[in-house]
């Protein structure tokens, strides 16, 4: 075989390619590296969320979390008093790693029962008079800036909005200028605050939503860009438009990056298709279509996926419960095994198994993924040979299953000899 000699310079010994020609790769690729780097600018790097629990704004007081933890810790107690009882409750073995599971699930509750709070003013507020729902906005406002105040407030919290059509437009506008100026003289935005726009069904609406709160920004002095908020896709010209393109990706671009989740309507999305009532559900074929439309449009821009919930509410005799906490365990393990890491809580006792299906996903994997993950750094193969994307999933895996409380810092260094900030370096945040 010919033998090419490499110059110092770079350059071959023989033919190679010419400065010209180098200069015009450059010029020609310039403007993709621009927008690779705007539209996909990789993970965000901070704490998701595992659940979404929506609070119609009449019902949210300043004992609304509290009150969730107390009825979660109740629920768990009544029909899940030891491990073995959940086991039963979910239909899985009872052995070392679910006691571990249930007294983590116990603390969680105790502690953190609500990582992420709405406040609903669509539809589980409904339509009001004008008076009673600025009312309720400002009320809204007051009640999250005590609590941020005095630290009781979840690390997440905000409203949900009515959406941006013709018949309820101004009304959303004004709930939203009115809770935003009340946090704003109440002592400023809170670092974990979260707005949510519904039944979104054009990207021009995403666009309206951006100039308003551009506008908000400029007259209240805030950095630009202080402002972010989710899209629901919970309409059928969300996912897919009129010309047969995927409608959400228009509207993480209509965002201009300010979009920071999307999160998946179960009910109306479903209804739009025509499913029946009975059949409503996150794991019917027409919402496995939206969300792995919704997940390749997300893929490296930085926005979130949330899955939906079940309005099957584990209330009333233990077998009752235990059939319902079931369903709900069996949807959370399908949705995290789906890389959809967040999804929504529509009662107290769905806690529960909210924390117990999150805890075991990311306690089952921790071994494997920490003995993966150590391999790949000490480059010593192992089982599996492992790709830096590879490295960058398994070094998120173990961040959710540090941030949510799943497992322990200790550990995790333990099985990886790898601290949180090099985690955090290996999954690119």
């Amino acid at each position: 075989m010919a033998q090419v000699e490499v110059g110092g310079n770079g350059q071959t010994g023989g033919a190679s390619f010419s400065a010209a020609a180098r200069a015009a790769v450059e010029a020609l690729l310039a403007p993709v590296d621009a927008d690779l780097a705007r539209r996909y600018p990789g993970e965000r790097g901070t704490r998701q969320p595992v659940h979404t629990v929506y609070v119609p704004a009449d019902a949210f007081g300043a004992d609304t979390v509290r009150d969730w933890g107390r009825r979660a810790l109740e629920a768990f107690d009544t029909h899940a008093a030891t491990p073995a009882e959940l086991a039963r409750a979910l239909g899985v073995a009872d052995d070392e790693l679910l006691a571990d599971v249930h007294a983590r699930v116990r603390a969680k509750l105790e502690r953190e029962p609500v990582e992420d709070l709405r406040i609903d003013f669509e539809d589980g507020y409904g339509p009001r008079p004008d008076a009673e729902e600025d009312a309720a906005a400002v009320r809204a406002a007051e009640l999250v800036a005590a609590a941020v105040a005095e630290g009781s407030a979840p690390p997440y919290v905000g409203i949900r909005i009515k959406c941006l059509e013709a018949p309820v437009r101004a009304r959303g506008i004004r709930t939203l200028e009115l809770f935003l100026a009340t946090l704003l003289a109440g002592g400023g935005l809170p670092d974990g605050l979260v707005l949510t726009l519904p039944k979104v069904t054009y990207a021009e609406q995403v666009t309206a939503l951006v100039r308003l709160l551009e506008d908000f920004e400029r007259r209240a002095a805030l950095p630009a860009g202080r402002l972010g908020f989710e899209v629901q896709i919970e309409t059928t010209q969300a996912v897919l438009g009129p010309d047969g393109r995927a409608t959400v990706a228009r509207m993480i671009e209509a965002g201009e990056g300010r979009v920071t989740g999307l999160h998946y309507g179960t009910f109306d999305y479903s209804a739009a298709c025509g499913v029946s009532a009975a059949h409503q559900s996150m794991d019917h074929p027409v919402a496995d279509h939206a969300k792995a439309v919704m997940q390749v449009a997300a893929a490296g821009t930085g926005v979130r996926l949330s899955d939906g919930s079940t309005n099957v509410i584990p209330t009333g005799p233990t077998a009752q419960v235990h059939a319902a906490w079931k369903l709900h365990h069996g949807l959370v393990r399908r949705s995290l095994a789906r890389a959809y890491y967040q999804g929504w809580d529509m009662h107290p006792a769905h806690l529960p198994t909210r924390y117990a299906a999150v805890y075991s996903f990311y306690r089952e994997g921790l071994g494997p993924a920490a003995a993966r993950l150590a391999a790949y750094v000490a480059k010593a193969g192992g089982d599996v040979m492992d790709e830096p994307a590879t490295a960058r999933a398994l070094s998120g895996y173990l961040l959710r299953g540090l941030d949510c409380g799943a497992v322990d810092p200790a550990e995790v260094t333990a099985l990886t000899g790898l601290d949180r900030a090099r985690l955090d370096a290996l999954a690119g945040r």
